[in-house]
């Protein structure tokens, strides 16, 4: 097994155990597909999981978070990154630790794409780490989730673009990665609330946050509308599938889809 090939296996393992909620569409793509969308989510895993980390003090996550957008502006400096992270190393996930990695196995037609979008990523995640995620406003919210999701559409739509042409909105883009950011908002409330974080604007109930990922799914639904290559439209549906499910087990009060109503999902997807 050539190193590469080495690198892709173990891209999509450490894939697998970040999330089975992509992991199962990104497998579906075809190979080169499969290797620029997997490793565009594992570059975004590695930053997204600094500014989630419960260990690591502010101060810190916003450090790390700058100096790693700084590091993705020219060639990626592997030493530079492991020497960053060493103060750090036994907090981190390997997610993290292997950025440099996943840029290895990143198509050369896309990785500059993906490097400029992890970039400005990081750098908007530093910026809401200081704010201390204090979201007030509507605006707050989509700023926020503009950084932390919307941002994966429009990678994601480049992806597309450089693949074979496929010319998506990136408004619309936007919005699908608001509308899946926004459940998962939802589903994780009591445990943000728990580390001393609210994700939901002043004034708003959960019925307000409810219609933010509804009104942004909307446009999910509008942005898989001019996709006509059928492999890219099965990865865009799954997640968009999953993630109107959840929010419907959501308001009949459970906390997530069971493992079984998720493989329907995928299921009847596949069979369309």
């Amino acid at each position: 097994m050539t190193n590469e090939a080495k690198l892709q296996k173990e891209a999509m393992h450490v894939l697998k155990l970040t999330s089975r909620t992509f992991y199962i569409p990104i497998k579906l793509l075809n190979p080169t597909l499969r290797k620029s969308v997997g490793s565009a989510y594992l570059c975004m895993r590695a930053i997204d999981e600094i500014e989630d980390h419960e260990e690591l003090h502010p101060d810190a996550k916003q450090h790390l978070l700058e100096s790693t957008s700084k590091l993705l502006e020219g060639p990626f400096n592997e030493e530079a990154y492991q020497k960053l992270l060493q103060p750090y190393r036994s907090l981190l996930p390997e997610v993290t630790v292997r950025l440099g990695d996943w840029l290895t196995v990143c198509p050369a037609e896309v990785l500059e794409k993906v490097k400029e979008s992890t970039r400005i990523m990081a750098d908007g995640m530093a910026q809401w780490v200081g704010k201390g995620f204090d979201i007030k406003t509507k605006e707050d919210l989509d700023d926020y989730t503009y950084y932390v999701a919307g941002l994966v559409g429009v990678m994601l739509s480049d992806i597309w673009e450089a693949f074979d042409g496929t010319k998506t909105d990136r408004e619309l883009a936007i919005g699908y990665g608001r509308g899946l950011q926004a459940v998962n908002m939802l589903r994780n409330q009591e445990e943000d609330a728990d580390r001393g974080v609210r994700f939901i604007p002043d004034g708003w109930t959960r019925d307000d946050m409810f219609a933010y990922a509804e009104t942004n799914l909307a446009k999910a639904d509008e942005y898989i509308k001019s996709i006509n290559t059928k492999n890219i439209l099965v990865f865009c549906k799954i997640p968009l599938a999953l993630a109107k499910s959840t929010l419907t087990a959501l308001q009949s009060g459970r906390e997530k889809m069971n493992r079984t109503e998720v493989e329907s999902t995928v299921a009847a997807i596949l069979e369309d």
